[in-house]
C-alpha cells in the first residue's frame, strides 16, 4: 500500500468516479466508466445478466483488485490510503459461493468476532431467519455442519452466512446474490430485517430477481461493465427499457408458477 492513513474505521460512504477495470491480458474493460455514490444509510441495487461485471465491482470495494482508471473512495479516501484490515473489519461480504466450516453453526455464524456472546449469535440467525431452522436439529446452535454432521441445504447455507456477515455489524453490507436459494417469503421476510437493522447502514445487493431488490434507494442495470440504466424501480419502470422488460418477464413467470 502507498502510505496507509491512520484510520481505524469507515462510515461507509462509497464512491465510484469515473472507474475502468481491466482484468490482467484482456484487452477489454470488465467495468467502464463507473460512477456511483453511496451514502450511508442507503440500499444500492445492482442488477445485470451474468458476466455484466456485478461480482467485479463489489470486489473493488474489498479490494480484491485495484482500478486501473478512475477512482474508488471511501468516506471520501482513496481506497488504497486505506488499511486493508480496516476495510475488511468494516465490511460483511456474503459471497455467491458460501463457504461454511467444518465445525459447529454457531462458530460459523461467530466466525472472526473472538468474543461473540451467544445472544448476538441467535440475534442476527433470526434475522437471516435461519433461527428456526437451527432449532429444528438435534443440537441447535452446536450442531455439526459439514462432513461429520448435518448437511444444510443451498437456502440455508446462505442464511448462516448472511448471519456471519451480520454478527460484525459492518458499516458496509454487500450482498452478492446471497438470496438466490431462498425462496421468496423467506427472501421477503430476511429483507424486511435487514431493513430494521440496517437503516443507518450502506447496503448493496446484488441480485438476478426484481423482488429481491426493488425496495432500492438506487437500482443500477449493468451490462458489459456498463451502467445503461439507473434510478429507482418507479423511474426504471417508467423508462421502459431493460429493466422493465426483465420486470414484465419475472412478473410473467411468476404468475405461471402459481398456476
Amino acid at each position: 500500500d502507498e502510505n496507509p492513513l491512520a484510520i481505524d474505521d469507515i462510515k461507509g460512504e462509497v464512491e465510484f468516479k469515473n472507474l475502468s477495470f481491466y482484468y490482467p491480458n484482456i484487452s477489454e474493460p470488465a467495468l467502464k466508466d463507473i460512477d456511483i455514490h453511496l451514502y450511508p444509510g442507503k440500499t444500492l441495487a445492482i442488477i445485470g445478466g451474468t458476466g455484466s461485471g456485478k461480482t467485479t465491482l463489489v470486489n473493488l470495494i474489498v479490494r480484491l483488485y485495484d482500478a486501473q482508471e478512475g477512482q474508488l473512495l471511501i468516506d471520501g479516501i482513496p481506497i488504497d490510503r486505506i488499511p486493508i484490515k480496516v476495510l475488511r473489519k468494516n465490511i460483511g461480504y456474503v459471497p455467491q459461493d458460501v463457504f461454511l466450516f467444518s465445525s459447529a453453526i454457531k462458530d460459523n455464524i461467530a466466525f472472526g468476532v473472538d468474543d461473540a456472546r451467544f445472544e448476538d449469535i441467535e440475534n442476527v440467525s433470526k434475522v437471516a431467519q435461519v433461527y428456526d431452522n437451527i432449532m429444528d436439529f438435534p443440537d441447535q446452535f452446536d450442531t455439526l455442519v459439514g462432513e461429520r454432521g448435518v448437511t444444510l441445504s443451498g437456502g440455508q447455507k446462505q442464511r448462516v452466512s448472511i448471519a456471519r456477515a451480520l454478527i460484525i455489524d459492518p458499516n458496509i453490507l454487500i450482498l452478492d446474490d446471497a438470496l438466490s436459494a431462498v425462496d421468496t417469503q423467506t427472501e421477503e421476510r430476511i429483507l424486511k430485517e435487514l431493513k430494521r437493522v440496517r437503516h443507518n447502514k450502506t447496503n448493496i445487493i446484488i441480485s438476478h430477481r426484481i423482488s429481491t431488490i426493488y425496495h432500492a434507494d438506487e437500482i443500477i442495470v449493468l451490462d458489459d461493465g456498463k451502467i445503461i440504466e439507473r434510478g429507482n424501480h418507479e423511474s426504471l419502470l417508467e423508462l421502459n427499457g431493460q429493466y422493465a422488460a426483465l420486470y414484465q418477464k419475472q412478473l410473467l413467470e411468476e404468475q405461471i408458477q402459481s398456476i
